[in-house]
Order: structure tokens, then C-alpha cells, then sequence
């Protein structure tokens, strides 16, 4: 019976060709602990959107980031607010920007991508499954500097600029019927079932 598992039950994800949303999108602010010891009563307070799976990994890339710019450590930081940012329209498709930069086994590498999608999270899933197929870069690796929402006159991926013509049209001319209920379900029927609706 094991055996017989497929591959996306052991997952415990569906089978389907869709993108699923993995990372969500984490407003973190934080901040250097006051102290009067060492001169920092009037610390800055510091509010970064990251991109991670859950609340504990956008924690610990804020402070990854914090080390890196500010030079301030978890150790000597505390973090004020966390709170998960939720798409406006989530049913509207939109082609996201993304700024990243990634880290390969050569050198830093700068790009720019285009997602099209419902959500910036979905692109930014998407952008993670490209990155490291294509290029074999971690999640660890990939840096997001910047992500904003493109006008379709300021595209420059090829690919997305095919969807943009008004007369776009995906056509299913391969539909199998199926009955509403179990109620109207036949096994023998007088004629065979029409798939084919191109004509």
C-alpha cells in the first residue's frame, strides 16, 4: 500500500501544475535596545518587508539583514512589530517586478524578473522555483532589494508581453461532461459522450 503513494501524497501537496503561495510577506520592525551604559537611550528604529515561509524565518532574516547593514546583532536588538502584509486584490492578475540579487559559487549577481500573477506572494514563489532551477541558488542565497507592481507599458520580459492583446483567449475544446449528482450518473448510455466542442 505504500508503494502505491504517489509522490505528491507523500508531499501532502495536490497534484497540479499551479504554483502554490510558499512565502508570505512580513512587515518587521525592530530596533537597537536602548541603553544608558553604552550611549544608545535614542536608538533608530528600523521596518523592513521580507519574504519568508512563517513568522521565525522572517526573524531571523531581519536580524541577517540588521547585522549586514546597521551592524546591529539579535543579541544587542528587539524586534517591536511583526505583522503579515495581505494582497489589496487577490483575484486581480498583475505583472510584479522583482530586484533581487543572488549569490553564486562565481561571484554577487544584480537581476531584475517579471511574474505575472494574483499576488506579489505568488510571484516571489515563483521567482524562488526559477532561481533555483535556473541557477541553482538557494533560498539563503537570494536577496530581494525591491518588488513593485509593472505597467504593461513599462514591461520588458518577452514572455509576459504575450498575454497583453486584447483578443488573448485560452479555449478548452476538450471537455468531458460530468453529472451534478450521483442521482443523473449512467453507466450505459444510447450514444458515446461528445469531448470535442471545436466545431
Amino acid at each position: 500500500r505504500s508503494c502505491e503513494m504517489s509522490a505528491a501524497g507523500v508531499n501532502g501537496a495536490p497534484e497540479s501544475g499551479i504554483v502554490h503561495t510558499r512565502y508570505r510577506q512580513y512587515q518587521v520592525v525592530g530596533r537597537l535596545k536602548p541603553s544608558a551604559e553604552k550611549g544608545t537611550r535614542k536608538a533608530n528604529i528600523f521596518k523592513m518587508n521580507i519574504f519568508a515561509p512563517n513568522e521565525v524565518v522572517a526573524k531571523s532574516r531581519f536580524w541577517y539583514y540588521m547585522s549586514m547593514l546597521n551592524r546591529v546583532k539579535k543579541a544587542n536588538g528587539e524586534i517591536l512589530q511583526i505583522n503579515e502584509v495581505y494582497e489589496k486584490r487577490p483575484s486581480t492578475v498583475s505583472t510584479y517586478g522583482i530586484w533581487m540579487r543572488y549569490d553564486s559559487r562565481t561571484g554577487h549577481h544584480n537581476m531584475y524578473r517579471e511574474y505575472r500573477d494574483t499576488s506579489v506572494n505568488g510571484a516571489v514563489s515563483k521567482m524562488y522555483l526559477d532561481v533555483a532551477a535556473r541557477h541553482r541558488s538557494r533560498f539563503s542565497n537570494v536577496q530581494i532589494v525591491r518588488t513593485a507592481t509593472v505597467p504593461t507599458d513599462k514591461m520588458r520580459k518577452t514572455w509576459n508581453k504575450e498575454y497583453l492583446g486584447k483578443s488573448v483567449a485560452f479555449p478548452l475544446p476538450h471537455r468531458v461532461m460530468r453529472p451534478a449528482t450521483k442521482a443523473f450518473k449512467k453507466n450505459f448510455v444510447a450514444r458515446r459522450p461528445r469531448t470535442d466542442f471545436t466545431n
